[in-house]
């Protein structure tokens, strides 16, 4: 009994102690651990597929291509139409020239409502007769008329004058004479030519006797108005 009682004092002794928080030691608890079966998803891969995959917000790299700016040709210039010349113009213009005189005169004579009177006594008047049309090839219409000179006696000097076309304006160019009493009845320009019908006579007759009807043709070189040909043909007054 003696050997007894010491132990079971001493197992009272350590339930008494354990009882009242002695042992200040952490005490281990069980842990009891789970394994889900194969076929049950994990909450990390349940997660995962639950979650729509959004696709990358960055596109790719791509290379632009270059962009090439054409610029636009630019346009021709439109040439300015030059208005033609017209009959009632040349009233007004220039005959002859320091380069290309008129009847000897050393500078040009200007008409004034198409006549000029001269200190000498002279003067200068344009007739009716007048053609228009392109005479050099810069397809702007020139004129061609005809004007007579008086000296005071009875003589009428007949000269067909040409003007160019300078910006629709006339511009004394050249002159042909015909001689004394040889009247011009028609001008017309084609072709760069310009055809003038005249009266003059034959060999032997007298200056009132007018029984030909001459058609010349002129062409411009340079600055002379060259004859190309003529024909005649008989007149009766």
């Amino acid at each position: 009994m003696r050997r007894t009682l010491p132990s079971l004092a001493t197992l009272a002794l350590v339930g008494l102690l354990t009882a009242c928080g002695g042992d200040s030691g952490p005490v281990a608890s069980a842990v009891t651990t789970v394994t889900p079966p194969a076929d049950t998803p994990t909450a990390a891969a349940t997660t995962s597929d639950a979650t729509p995959t959004t696709p990358d917000a960055t596109p790719s790299s791509t290379t632009a291509a270059p962009v090439v700016t054409t610029k636009a040709a630019a346009p021709k210039p439109v040439p300015a139409t030059v208005p033609a010349l017209t009959c009632k113009q040349l009233a007004g213009a220039h005959v002859g020239s320091a380069k290309v005189k008129f009847n000897g005169y050393p500078d040009y004579i200007p008409l004034l409502d198409g006549i000029w009177n001269g200190e000498d006594g002279a003067s200068v008047e344009l007739q009716k007769p007048c053609g228009i049309g392109d005479l050099d090839g810069d397809k702007a219409a020139d004129a061609v008329g005809v004007v007579t000179l008086r000296t005071g006696g009875v003589g009428q000097f007949w000269t067909v004058v040409v003007w160019h076309n300078s910006a629709g304006k006339p511009a004394y160019r050249t002159l042909v004479d015909l001689g004394d009493r040889n009247p011009v009845t028609s001008i017309s320009v084609s072709g760069q030519k310009a055809t003038v019908v005249w009266l003059t006579r034959s060999d032997g007759k007298s200056m009132a006797e007018l029984d030909i009807k001459r058609t010349t043709v002129y062409q411009l070189t340079g600055t002379a108005l060259t004859e190309v040909g003529h024909t005649d043909a008989a007149y009766t007054p």
